[in-house]
């Protein structure tokens, strides 16, 4: 009977490993790699905003040219 366990390259026991890894605790004030934190997100929510009023306004100006 053969063992349908064995990995003779042991690619899927370093693939485990590498998918248990569990990512380091960063230290305060270091760069996060794992996302964009809240003030980045408010930043971009703020700039789609203007974006969106100077587009308005510019179809609205061209409108009453």
């Amino acid at each position: 009977m053969a063992d349908n366990d064995y990995d003779p390259a042991g690619s899927t026991q370093m693939f485990r490993a590498f998918v248990d890894e569990t990512p380091a605790p960063q230290a305060p004030g270091s760069v996060n790699t794992y996302g964009s934190s809240s003030s980045n997100r408010g930043g971009m929510v703020v700039a789609l905003v203007v974006l969106a009023l100077v587009v308005i306004g510019g179809v609205v100006w061209l409108a009453v040219k």
